[in-house]
């Protein structure tokens, strides 16, 4: 509880309440004319229909009345709001409540890469950054090269930050320090990205700027209906890049936790290439994979 001293003043209809701190830079003067939208403490205090102006500046609130009450009615009541006020708003205006970001950290098949998973949505799409000289325009990128020194690349998509580190330290060392250092980052309203997050629907045409052939849309849509959600759930993102009609070959776009993992080329032979085998018989034969 913030401690309050009353404290009068030359001014009979005038009563200082003196706090042990500066509440403002600066001073103001309200009425009940002013606009108190983002003053607690004068909303509360003009709720006394005998309060006629407030006075805030320095260390301390004075507090002019009308000559309807007497000063020793009243000035314990003011005296218990100004602190109850001053306790939840200390700064005199009202306190933005910071936006909640609850992180958990989950493992990927690529062991060298950590997804750190949030509550809220981060952005709208994502932003790959393959290397620190990239992270110029990528904040959260940049703050978490700088914060640790074995960070190699950020992949930032949707609800997730996934991070792959190098070979010196194991993730039991460090995953809970980055996880707060990612949480403590989004709570204090730190910036995520100056770049517009490329579409999950057709990243490719962010790569070599063309639209898909026709058989290239009916590979990519069986691609986003069946493999890319499981792919996106461990930190990845997957994308038709290219397609060979002569040799019958899908090369695929791996990015995030799926680009460089150990599992990546048996997940492509035994689940992707399967998949389109089953489905588009006659196109697919063969699928490769490009890391991104």
């Amino acid at each position: 509880m913030r401690q309050i001293l009353i404290e009068p003043t030359e001014n009979p209809k005038v009563m200082k309440f003196v706090a042990d701190y500066n509440l403002i830079p600066g001073s103001l003067e309200l009425d009940r004319t002013s606009d108190i939208s983002e003053i607690p403490l004068a909303q509360e205090l003009f709720n006394y229909p005998f309060v006629e102006r407030i006075f805030i500046t320095a260390n301390f609130i004075a507090v002019a009345k009308q000559d309807t009450v007497e000063w020793e009615f009243v000035t314990e009541s003011l005296k218990n709001v100004i602190e109850d006020e001053l306790l939840a708003n200390p700064r005199i205006y009202l306190q933005k409540k910071k936006e909640m970001y609850l992180i958990y950290a989950e493992m990927t098949p690529n062991p060298m890469v950590m997804k750190f998973v949030s509550s809220k949505l981060l952005i709208d799409g994502f932003v790959e950054v393959k290397s620190r000289d990239e992270a110029t325009e990528v904040p959260l990128a940049q703050a978490i090269f700088n914060e640790f020194d074995f960070a190699k690349e950020v992949f930032i998509s949707d609800n997730f930050v996934a991070v792959t580190k190098n070979v010196s330290v194991e993730w039991h060392e460090v995953m809970v320090a980055v996880r707060a250092f990612i949480a403590e980052y989004l709570q204090n309203g730190g910036k995520i990205s100056n770049l517009t997050p490329q579409k999950h629907e057709s990243p490719v045409e962010n790569i070599i700027n063309r639209e898909y052939t026709e058989t290239e849309q009916k590979i990519s849509d069986i691609l986003n209906e069946y493999v890319a959600p499981a792919v996106e759930g461990d930190g990845g993102k997957i994308s038709l890049i290219e397609y060979i009609s002569e040799t019958k070959t899908a090369k695929m776009l791996l990015q995030g936790a799926c680009s460089g993992c150990p599992s990546s080329t048996a997940t492509l032979k035994g689940g992707i290439e399967n998949v389109l085998k089953q489905f588009v018989p006659e196109l697919v034969e063969n699928v490769e994979a490009v890391n991104g």
